[in-house]
């Protein structure tokens, strides 16, 4: 059992912080997962432990990616090392592994909203419990903060806020005369002044008071803190985020205000770990690597990544057209639109964790004439759903929207799997929706996307390699013509019916089929929205239709369907096997999909045939 960090000593508490980073370094090496912002956050994370009981206050983590110092000091030590496998422990806090996890995060800047509520909670139940959220620097790019901090100086809950800075400072300390005023700020003197300052302004009359209020606001004006004192939240730091005494001190100071605070701590992503040391973005997310080398252990593979290929094809089609135009929310490296910012950063822009911004921004610039690429993680879009509805579908400008990581993408788990845009794009109007089946279509898209001037249009593709490009695949790739679909193969009875990645998995059911004796036909629906005019005369040809899509089944590509034929007045026989009514959970791509039956497609269509054969 581990001693109560609060009667720990600070060397004890240095060297547990020790301890930690070397098993996160160990674990993370093995299995992957959020290397530097982890590392970054362990002071904090020792601190916040060593000054409170996260039993009463509640430890609010945003994104979370950051707690995996929480998780092995909250009784997950032992199993830290199933960190992010299937059945194992989640990469992100989630209440249902532990009580002691306040609530479950993977998208960013929720923290300080959840810790406003639990706040306004403990107010209303007059219970003395103090909500500490843990904020990256990213995360206030977020409109979602502020709305938040609003709400926070205005009520004044007591609530503590630590803002950990790793990437770009509010304003940088100017040396020991910031570090000293630092100091001085997070103590009684000068907490204990402005308190006596405030209560000395309430008794004079106005007109003396102008020489006081300056004097009260020099003292902010030489801290960063100014933005947070302004909205009524008190600021301490900045403070250096690995210096255990400090935080401690800071955080006792914050604890006994009773009022919301926001602690400024400094920190350097990575620390522990020198290669990863620094605002290195390849060290955020890492698959397994070596830890004495840094390399990576995942095998290489031959076969260009969906993003790869959107990358190139862009820059290709950017080099010709200057009206397009490439945007994301803080994902540059992982959509692939770094290469094209590399290449022309007025074209090109991360506008940070702001996606409604992202969205909105995009329907002005197609009004006047660009054709602006979105590209967005499927997780993310969902971010901005009343700007895809309200800023772009209403007047249905030609903003493209590149959807990465569509469909299950593995060991984040639930809060990153990319299986609701087919839902909730479906229903908007005058949106065109489509999906290529393999690295080839997908640059066949991207070229009929950028010729599409009459509507917004989303296409979709997955993370890792498409199922197609791993099979045999001798299909001849078409342009894309709105609203058509491709019969890629004839078959008898029975018809596979695939939409974007789906079309691989349908392809790999159709050799299994063929090994048992039945030869089924293969289609890719390739538009969602438009469906083909002519499938249903294509559908009614046979007597069974499986549906393949990386999608759920409530509001899928199978609903489309039995919706399209039944306004026709037709019906057909159909099964769909995108995902059940239940949120997918973490764990490698392939654990996954073996325990939600894809390993057993073939089988279900097969003893479906025979059952029907022998009525």
């Amino acid at each position: 059992m581990m001693k109560n960090l609060r009667e720990c000593s600070l060397k004890e508490l240095e060297d547990l912080c020790a301890d930690i980073r070397t098993q996160i370094l160990e674990v993370v090496s093995q299995n992957g997962g959020h290397l530097s912002s982890a590392l970054g956050a362990v002071d904090i994370i020792v601190a916040m432990h060593a000054v409170f009981d996260c039993k009463q206050h509640p430890f609010i983590f945003d994104v979370s990616h950051q707690a995996y110092a929480h998780k092995i000091l909250t009784g997950r030590k032992d199993s830290f090392h199933t960190l992010r496998k299937y059945k194992g422990i989640s990469g992100f806090t989630h209440p249902k592994e532990s009580d002691l996890d306040y609530f479950i995060a993977g998208h960013s800047s929720t923290s300080i909203s959840l810790g406003v509520g639990a706040a306004r909670a403990f107010s209303l139940n007059k219970q003395d419990q103090i909500p500490i959220a843990l904020i990256g620097d990213g995360s206030m790019s977020a409109g979602l903060v502020y709305e938040a901090l609003n709400e926070l100086g205005e009520r004044k809950y007591p609530m503590i806020i630590i803002l950990n800075d790793n990437e770009m400072s509010i304003a940088k300390p100017i040396g020991a005369i910031s570090r000293h005023l630092s100091s001085l700020m997070s103590g009684s003197f000068y907490q204990g002044l402005r308190d006596n300052i405030k209560r000395f302004l309430s008794k004079m009359p106005q007109s003396a008071t102008y020489l006081a209020k300056r004097f009260e606001e020099s003292f902010k004006l030489i801290t960063p803190g100014i933005l947070f004192e302004e909205l009524g939240i008190r600021y301490i730091g900045p403070i250096d985020g690995h210096d255990l005494n400090s935080l401690i001190n800071a955080l006792k100071a914050a604890k006994e205000l009773k009022l919301p605070v926001l602690i400024h701590a400094q920190t350097t992503k990575g620390k522990g770990y020198a290669k990863a040391e620094g605002h290195f973005e390849k060290w955020h997310g890492v698959g397994p690597f070596d830890l004495l080398t840094g390399e990576s252990k995942k095998a290489s593979t031959q076969i260009p990544t969906p993003t790869q290929i959107y990358t190139q094809t862009l820059l290709r089609l950017a080099k010709e057209d200057s009206k397009i135009l490439g945007i994301t929310a803080a994902m540059p490296s992982g959509t692939g639109l770094d290469k094209l910012m590399e290449y022309d950063d007025k074209r090109f822009f991360d506008v940070g964790i702001a996606e409604q911004h992202a969205i909105t921004s995009s329907a002005s610039l197609a009004k006047e004439g660009f054709k602006p690429y979105v590209s967005i993680y499927s997780t993310f879009l969902q971010r901005g759903y009343d700007q895809i509805i309200h800023d772009v579908g209403i007047l249905g400008v030609p903003v493209k929207f590149a959807i990465d990581r569509a469909g299950i993408v593995g060991e984040d788990g639930e809060t990153h799997q990319g299986l609701f845009d087919i839902a909730f794009l479906r229903i908007v109007p005058n949106f065109i929706l489509f999906a290529p089946r393999d690295n080839a279509s997908l640059a066949k898209a991207i070229e009929f996307s950028s010729k599409l001037d009459s509507a917004p249009c989303a296409f979709r593709y997955p993370r890792g390699n498409f199922v197609m490009d791993r099979l045999q695949n001798d299909y001849e790739c078409n342009d894309f013509v709105l609203g058509k679909c491709e019969l890629l193969k004839e078959g008898e009875e029975i018809l596979l019916i695939g939409y974007g990645n789906g079309v691989g998995r349908a392809e790999k059911v159709r050799y299994e089929l063929l090994d048992l004796g039945v030869d089924a036909g293969l289609l890719d629906l390739r538009f969602l929205k438009p469906l083909d005019e002519g499938l249903a005369d294509i559908l009614v040809r046979y007597k069974r239709v499986y549906v393949f899509s990386d999608s759920y089944l409530l509001g899928g590509v199978g609903s489309a369907i039995l919706e399209f034929m039944s306004l026709r007045g037709l019906s057909v026989r159909l099964k769909s096997f995108e995902l059940a009514d239940s949120f997918v959970p973490h764990g490698a791509v392939g654990d996954i999909e073996s325990a939600l039956g894809f390993d057993e497609f073939s089988k279900v269509i097969f003893d479906e045939i025979k059952s029907h054969q022998n009525l």
